[in-house]
């Protein structure tokens, strides 16, 4: 069932999603194995979580990559035999897993799982992807995933902390997606998946990470990365793992993003995530902000499969 936060006041309305569902195995292929054998009970549960959200535009903040998108493509396949067809895909290889040839965590050994850009044991684990109805201007994407962290405005990077030189700020990606609208111009999807700000020592790093990878929308939006930015048009979609008052991290942060005047919050003090005792129990960490210009009609979330629960906005077409 989807719980609706407020009532669609608009015909035909646009659905926009993110959702945090768990599509990330711990080896290359084997999320593609779980797809194709038909049976995974999670994967069964997400797909039919997918159609009866029917959404114009899905991001997934949580799904292993491959090069020819083997798996986006057979779980697009699955959702189309069972009613829901998205034409148009798209993700880029994520920071998960991403070599950094050096000892990040200081266990004395290379290549494990926290020595990669983003925490992965291989190349691609947990990364974005959208499933889309509506046509992705591909060659309009500006990707950030490849700034270094210590470059970005404001960066909480320390001089003390490893790899300096090569450590970039996206643990997933950051993206800018445009998606063309029915009615001419674009909608531009500002996507990421932030690190958890936890897992970590005193020193806070992931914390900070998290933190930073939370504020570089403002940095970009503010004019402050070099990049064109959109000043209308736009909505911010994922998982920032961080909630604006409980758990750990950096709350300030995500309290500034919320009260940021160039956008608004239709979800105003709902939970995304709930980990059960001893977690940390229930926290919002998923969000979807549009631009102030945006009409929302709706708003609401579908059923969690494990902790997350997808988080949908409907919006009026823009003229």
């Amino acid at each position: 069932m989807l719980a609706a936060l407020s009532p669609a006041a608009s015909a035909e309305p646009l659905r926009i999603a993110t959702w945090h569902a768990d599509l990330s195995r711990k080896g290359p292929g084997l999320l593609l194995r779980d797809i194709d054998k038909g049976t995974d009970p999670d994967i069964v549960a997400i797909v039919q979580g997918i159609v009866t959200m029917d959404a114009e535009v899905l991001l997934l903040s949580d799904i292993d990559h491959d090069l020819h998108l083997v798996a986006l493509t057979a779980l697009r396949d699955r959702l189309a035999e069972a009613g829901a067809d998205y034409p148009h895909l798209f993700a880029l290889r994520p920071n998960g897993g991403r070599p950094t040839g050096l000892d990040l965590d200081g266990d004395r050994r290379l290549g494990g799982p926290r020595d990669a850009q983003g925490f992965g044991y291989f190349n691609g684990q947990g990364g974005l992807a959208i499933l889309s109805r509506l046509p992705v201007d591909t060659h309009a994407v500006t990707d950030l995933s490849g700034l270094l962290w210590r470059d970005v405005p404001f960066s909480r990077m320390l001089p003390e902390d490893t790899g300096t030189d090569v450590q970039r700020l996206s643990s997933a990606a950051h993206w800018n997606v445009p998606v063309l609208l029915p009615g001419g111009g674009a909608l531009h999807l500002l996507v990421f998946h932030a690190t958890t700000p936890v897992f970590d020592g005193p020193e806070d790093r992931n914390g900070r990470r998290n933190a930073d990878e939370v504020q570089i929308w403002q940095h970009y939006l503010d004019g402050a990365l070099g990049l064109s930015a959109p000043d209308r048009r736009f909505l911010l979609l994922g998982n920032a793992n961080l909630d604006p008052v409980r758990g750990e991290g950096l709350h300030d942060v995500m309290r500034s993003l919320l009260s940021d005047p160039r956008l608004r919050d239709p979800a105003v003090g709902t939970d995304t995530a709930n980990w059960p005792t001893p977690g940390p129990g229930p926290m919002r960490v998923s969000y979807a902000l549009p631009s102030v210009d945006l009409g929302v009609v709706g708003a609401g979330q579908g059923t969690a499969v494990g902790a997350h629960r997808p988080v949908w906005l409907d919006i009026d077409p823009p003229p």
